[in-house]
């Protein structure tokens, strides 16, 4: 995939970039959250509100790029720190999931390395009934 995909984004200008804050950014990346819509859709009883789908780890976003550059291979870019900002961009966003763990019994299961690399090698796909 790297092979196909790398070219695309160079002649585009689109290699990866961490932008801002030299990638400090923590986030929650969460790979399994399609499971936790079909446990909030399925609870019996159904259980109202809202839940933070998190794994209760954060992580930077430097350590996302790289790890997801990593998944695509040695080929692949690394990530660039521009220390450019985008005007609105929340430093630190990232939650705890206690109560989706309490109340739909969700805890992420995938693991974050594991989650990247499935992002990286996964083909992208059209959507149902869309046509080209």
């Amino acid at each position: 995939m790297p092979d196909v995909v790398l070219p695309v984004l160079n002649e585009a200008g689109a290699l990866p970039r961490v932008l801002g804050r030299m990638g400090r950014q923590l986030r929650d990346f969460v790979h399994d959250v399609a499971r936790a819509k079909v446990l909030a859709l399925t609870t019996d009883p159904p259980v109202m509100g809202a839940f933070n789908i998190a794994s209760g780890t954060p992580r930077t976003v430097l350590q996302m790029a790289e790890t997801l550059a990593g998944a695509f291979g040695p080929a692949a870019p690394g990530p660039v720190v521009t220390g450019e900002y985008r005007l609105g961009d929340v430093r630190h966003v990232f939650a705890s999931p206690a109560l989706a763990r309490e109340r739909l019994g969700f805890e992420a299961r995938v693991a974050f390395e594991s989650g990247m690399r499935e992002l990286a090698r996964t083909p992208l796909r059209e959507a149902a009934g869309r046509t080209a």
